[in-house]
């Protein structure tokens, strides 16, 4: 029996916890980087990295004012919900790719337009879990950079993020952000599958339904998605962090299209961009990572229900 086939007859759940293994692994490995975009995409508001936006200097400031320690600052937050999220988005994407191809037959996977119509699907989805989780991690991430925190009142946690955004903005201030994820995680998400689903094609004809490739094509075609889907949506990444960076003491923008036309006017069409050298470099780590863990944790689970049907 095909890969494919195995995976269309016995795959529920099973999708969940491969997603949700390959989410923990690619947080752990890319979390030091993504506090440095995002302290980049913030620079010109929370003055981090001593007036140098270059991830080097924002590294070495880092590390020489707060430790080692600040780079994982922010990471519990996402972690108590990056293993279900990103089990979410895995089987979300496997369900409504293969409702976006019903045409198709059962024995074959979907197509690459059905794989980009359910990324884009499972991307407006998950925003609606990750928006607050971000929000909360962006200000722990920049800690004591940001202007209004003193050098004797830093956010401790998440719970205290979380408990000071409730008590003065309500949920409004949680989900502050909440439609920019949308616009940024629909469309990355159908680039991403359909990027990684292409490139594993192109490097390992026949792989896709066998489930044949090896190590160093999930790995090349993995870090090659991330590197697209973030290429796509960055601009709204750059907006999006600096609308959730702010706070109820000190907003300056009053939504997406302010924050865009008050950032180009003060630093310029750049301001778009900064940080994507730092954010490409980790994302081809990260979801080279998530996919090959993914992957690996698919095919074991699959190996051992073949062995206990064999032994039944």
């Amino acid at each position: 029996m095909d890969f494919w086939q195995e995976i269309h007859a016995t795959s529920w759940g099973k999708e969940f916890v491969a997603g949700g293994l390959g989410g923990i692994t690619g947080l752990v490995s890319g979390h030091p980087l993504d506090t440095v975009r995002i302290r980049q995409q913030t620079l010109s508001t929370a003055g981090g990295g001593g007036g140098s936006s270059s991830a080097f200097a924002i590294l070495r400031n880092a590390l020489a004012r707060e430790g080692p320690a600040s780079l994982y600052r922010g990471m519990g937050a996402p972690l108590a919900t990056v293993a279900f999220q990103n089990a979410m988005v895995f089987q979300t994407n496997a369900i409504l790719s293969r409702a976006f191809d019903k045409p198709v037959s059962p024995k074959d996977p979907p197509s690459l337009k059905a794989v980009a119509l359910g990324g884009t699907g499972t991307g407006v989805l998950q925003s609606l879990m990750i928006s607050p989780v971000e929000m909360i991690k962006i200000r722990l991430q920049l800690g004591r950079n940001q202007k209004h925190l003193t050098e004797q009142q830093p956010y401790k946690g998440p719970i205290m993020v979380a408990k000071n955004v409730w008590r003065k903005e309500g949920i409004r201030g949680i989900y502050r952000g909440l439609g920019i994820t949308v616009l940024r995680d629909g469309p990355s998400h159908g680039v991403y599958f359909w990027t990684y689903e292409y490139m594993r094609e192109l490097l390992h004809p026949g792989c896709k339904k066998s489930g044949e490739e090896n190590l160093s094509t999930m790995l090349v075609a993995g870090g090659l998605a991330g590197v697209a889907s973030w290429i796509v949506c960055y601009p709204f990444d750059v907006a999006k962090t600096k609308l959730q960076a702010q706070t109820y003491d000190c907003l300056k923008y009053n939504g997406t299209v302010d924050c865009l036309r008050k950032s180009i006017k003060e630093e310029g069409y750049d301001v778009l961009w900064r940080g994507l050298g730092t954010t490409v470099a980790r994302a081809f780590v990260v979801h080279a990572v998530v996919f090959s863990a993914y992957e690996i944790t698919l095919r074991l689970l699959f190996n051992q229900s073949i062995q206990m049907q064999e032994v039944d």
